[in-house]
């Protein structure tokens, strides 16, 4: 079977199975392991728009599928594919290591193949990227769906003249071009982000279930996630997702969309596989009032059995909750709070407000049947001391007992880490916003991230705190976090043990490794190596229960007659896919032949 583009996820190190790394709590707030498995959902919306037009495109998701089996082959997997192109994500940068080892390896088994890299990070550091020998595209902005199309209809009919599609770094022999970062859309409606009819699709197309899973064990947890907008109004210092990084690294000035028909239709459509929540990611309220009743508006005629889990960014009223709980039958928030210090979040950003104003949201929330509340802190933030972080559990106590001791708020920790976010206003002032750059070129985080502990991966220290001060704040807090957890009965004994003895565990491999960097070189690997079994067992959920983070469900797909439905659905899609093909043919060859006509399209 040929393609004409195959979409590969690498690891975030390449040979973590080989390797000893104490990753610690690195991943312990988000869905993925430390391995970082979870790719991207822009992936599933380049892969649906272009096969609208005829492409054969696939999803490999390769750092799963190590993970998954230790027995997988990387080379023999890739050595047999055959494709136009081959298309790599550098969109989070602890990636940093693993897509360019993995690229390294697709150019030797491939070496007349071009490579395509994409991502936010890709964007950010597109010059250094281009400079390997075994990359030649870098695909820049945060919209890259209609400028894959153009690339790839360039691939197909071996037009070397790149300097026309924008946003594309390029390299032909030894030229290098830049192209101006002019293309950035206002709005979304034409594309399906994430593409999950793409995805449901593909397992029939090509017949294998396991290449484009979005990340180990999402089929025994299959949470579905909705884009609703690229870019954001906020400005949060440590984010390179904030308003400031995406005008300086994406060009955008402005909020582009999903309309709420659009949400309500995927919503939809995931309903119909899928009993799973569905995250809802950005503020809903970025959109403003009409946008936002709009949305639950259609929302509420969709009577779904699926629970919403919606992001709040600021404070919301109790107006807000209703119209929730008016609109869908069971619903969760996820407030990331980052610290108890209202001048901190005042500076920094996020949830800007009193903490008064902040018990308040969360009563409003808890009055409204919200099923499940995470509340998210965060050691390291700009002008955070060591005392103030292990505050932050001072806090939790408070906000617990002026809630009435309600069990549906869950608490959670965790260290800024590994790397400041490239882009974020932190990240390009670091002296102006109290932080000392540890990492600054692509290969300086490529380095960092293969090494033997966290504490040595972390890209910065802040005015306030060291490296040391970082993590040994990180591991107190999460300490006393436990224990107030234990104490209110939010976690039961065994939960609370094991926590405690991961956190005690963790404190003694991180001083054990720093004694090993000190061995001679020579001398490193092996010493490293005899740790690997137990560090193994302390990298995932090393700061809190596994299954804190979930959302609880009885049955996580829709009924087996739903699901066959589905199935036959996107057969018949593809049927009519393929009657309509020459029309695509047409069309992608508008794009080439009429630059004017290709313009306006854009």
């Amino acid at each position: 079977m040929s393609y004409d583009l195959v979409l590969l996820h690498a690891p975030s190190v390449y040979d973590f199975r080989k390797s000893s790394v104490l990753a610690g709590p690195i991943s312990d707030v988000v869905p993925s392991s430390p391995v970082f498995e979870m790719y991207p959902i822009g992936l599933t919306s380049i892969a649906d728009y272009l096969e609208r037009y005829g492409l054969r495109v696939k999803i490999i998701n390769i750092a799963n599928r190590m993970l998954m089996s230790r027995d997988f082959n990387v080379e023999k997997k890739l050595k047999n594919i055959k494709t136009r192109a081959f298309g790599i994500d550098l969109h989070w940068l602890p990636h940093a290591h693993g897509s360019i080892e993995l690229a390294k390896i697709v150019k030797q088994l491939h070496p007349e193949t071009p490579i395509i890299f994409g991502g936010l990070s890709a964007t950010y550091y597109h010059k250094d990227l281009i400079e390997y020998p075994f990359i030649d595209f870098v695909m820049r902005g945060d919209s890259t769906e209609k400028l894959m199309l153009l690339l790839m209809n360039k691939l197909e009919m071996g037009n070397t003249y790149y300097a026309d599609i924008p946003n594309l770094t390029w390299k032909k022999g030894g030229q290098i071009g830049y192209n101006p970062l002019t293309y950035v859309p206002k709005d979304l409606d034409d594309i399906d982000i994430p593409g999950y009819r793409y995805t449901i699709r593909s397992v029939f197309k090509y017949r294998n279930i396991l290449d484009p899973l979005p990340y180990n064990g999402w089929l025994h947890y299959p949470n579905t996630a909705l884009l609703t907008a690229r870019g954001c109004t906020q400005n949060c210092l440590i984010c390179g997702g904030s308003r400031e990084a995406y005008q300086q690294n994406c060009q955008r000035q402005s909020l582009a969309l999903r309309s709420p028909e659009k949400l309500a239709s995927d919503i939809q459509f995931i309903s119909r596989f899928s009993r799973a929540p569905i995250f809802i990611l950005h503020d809903l309220r970025q959109g403003g009032r009409k946008y936002v009743e709009e949305f639950f508006s259609r929302v509420k005629q969709l009577h779904l059995k699926n629970e919403i889990v919606f992001e709040l960014f600021q404070y919301a009223d109790e107006d807000y909750f209703k119209l929730i709980e008016d609109s869908v039958p069971k619903y969760s928030i996820e407030i990331t709070l980052e610290t108890h210090d209202e001048n901190i979040r005042r500076y920094n950003g996020k949830f800007s407000c009193t903490n008064a104003k902040v018990i308040e949201t969360l009563n409003f929330a808890l009055k409204h049947n919200c099923k499940k509340i995470d509340l998210f802190f965060m050691v390291g933030i700009p002008r955070q001391t060591y005392e103030s972080a292990i505050a932050n559990i001072d806090f939790c106590e408070k906000i617990h007992l002026a809630c009435h001791e309600d069990r549906r708020i869950y608490y959670f920790i965790a260290p800024l880490a590994p790397f400041l976010d490239p882009a974020s206003p932190a990240f390009e002032h670091p002296e102006m916003y109290g932080y000392k750059k540890l990492c600054h070129s692509l290969e300086d985080h490529r380095k960092a991230i293969t090494q033997p502990s966290w504490k040595h991966m972390l890209s910065y220290e802040t005015n306030e705190m060291t490296r040391d001060d970082i993590v040994n704040a990180t591991y107190e807090a999460a300490a006393k976090l436990n224990e107030f957890k234990r104490n209110y009965q939010l976690i039961d004994q065994a939960s609370y043990e094991e926590i405690q003895w991961k956190i005690a565990k963790s404190q003694e491999y991180i001083e054990k490794i720093d004694h090993i960097l000190v061995l001679p070189e020579a001398d490193q690997a092996g010493a490293l190596a005899e740790l690997r079994k137990e560090i193994e067992q302390l990298n995932n959920y090393s700061i809190c229960g596994k299954n804190e983070l979930k959302w609880e469900v009885q049955k996580n797909y829709a009924n087996i007659f739903s699901l066959t439905m589905v199935g036959l659905e996107q057969l018949l899609q593809e049927y009519a896919n393929k009657i309509q093909s020459q029309l695509h043919q047409e069309q992608r060859h508008q794009f080439k032949l009429k630059p004017e006509q290709r313009k306006a399209k854009l």
